[in-house]
């Protein structure tokens, strides 16, 4: 009999210590701002909003986060200044944008690093055992701030007027990129002639001629309507778009420590249905660009071709060790063992 009435008791302190832990937060009270670089419904806005909710219910109410969508608090750039500055607590940005706070990040934009199957997974991998994410934590907290995790969007796309099949197509190819010193060394070894140029301004870019083509994922391309004054949609299978959820550092270290394992745990975890989440949007953006406009072209580089490409790609390198600064090799080193290691764990070839 007592050892029914102790098993009853142990089962009802592991009852009450689960639900303890999975939320009943008992701190203060907290506000926060979140910027986001895209609009609302695109991958960061709605991401965004799932951690406010998710940490508004785990709190009990009491971690109220509120979202800015693209274009509400300024620029690109700006949105990632307000962050480290501390006007906004969080900045949900990417590793061209964030470039100019945290050189080192665009080791993510090199080229023709990633395998083209199960990228959230290897992500995941990374940031779960990976050497890659203490690496880049360091190099945020020295500029104020603190990354969260490294999120996939899908593979980014160029959108031109004519087809590109080969790296003579590319050729003086006047092409917007987002703003990083890398992204243009990147393209530049294609033979394009690229030029940064904030998100709102590419479709008035590509209408009026200012530039021929732009690179972006598919939902930008569908809900920024880049389309509509495009023609072609080429993949060349040599980078995904990757998102850093970032927090200002002297807010993050001051908040609870549990507050602080529950915001990691929410990106961390977050990284492989939201990889999924946007392969299904990606689908449908594409189906709907077609409808829209049947006449709209998309083409994959084919497998015989990429090795041209990922030849000039792996040019750029050595770039990156000047362009990242301090600490550039060590992360480049970090980058490519931690995918291998990925790789392996996963089964990719």
């Amino acid at each position: 009999m007592k050892k029914m009435i102790s098993i009853a008791v142990a089962l009802m302190l592991l009852v009450s210590v689960g639900i303890a832990t999975a939320g009943e937060y008992k701190g203060k009270a907290i506000k926060a701002r979140l910027a986001s670089e895209e609009i609302e419904g695109d991958f960061m806005t709605v991401w965004a909003n799932n951690f406010s909710d998710h940490m508004k219910k785990w709190s009990g109410g009491k971690i109220d986060i509120n979202v800015y969508p693209y274009g509400t608090l300024g620029a690109l750039g700006d949105i990632n200044e307000l962050c480290q500055m501390g006007v906004v607590e969080y900045v949900f940005s990417d590793y061209a944008w964030i470039s100019s706070f945290v050189p080192q990040a665009q080791v993510l934009a090199l080229n023709y690093l990633f395998p083209t199957e199960k990228v959230p997974e290897v992500l995941d991998w990374m940031a779960r055992n990976g050497e890659f994410m203490p690496l880049m934590e360091k190099a945020f907290r020295k500029n104020g701030l603190v990354p969260l995790s490294i999120m996939f969007e899908g593979w980014q796309w160029v959108t031109s007027k004519k087809p590109i099949n080969s790296l003579e197509d590319m050729e003086g190819l006047k092409l917007r990129l987002m703003s990083s010193k890398l992204l243009v060394e990147d393209y530049k070894a294609y033979g394009a002639a690229p030029t940064p140029m904030d998100y709102g301004e590419v479709y008035s870019g590509l209408q009026m001629g200012l530039i021929d083509a732009q690179v972006n994922p598919l939902f930008a391309i569908y809900s920024m309507k880049f389309y509509e004054v495009q023609n072609c949609c080429t993949q060349l299978k040599s980078e995904p778009f990757v998102g850093i959820p970032t927090v200002n550092q002297k807010f993050f270290d001051n908040l609870p420590a549990e507050v602080q394992q529950e915001i990691r745990k929410f990106w961390i975890d977050a990284i492989i249905p939201a990889g999924k989440w946007i392969t299904e949007r990606n689908a449908s953006d594409m189906a709907k660009m077609k409808k829209a406009k049947p006449d709209l072209k998309f083409t994959v580089l084919d497998e015989a071709t990429i090795p041209t490409f990922k030849k000039k790609a792996e040019t750029v390198y050595p770039k990156y060790i000047k362009i990242g600064g301090e600490g550039s090799q060590e992360m480049l080193d970090a980058v490519l063992k931690d995918i291998e290691n990925a790789k392996k764990a996963l089964g990719i070839k």
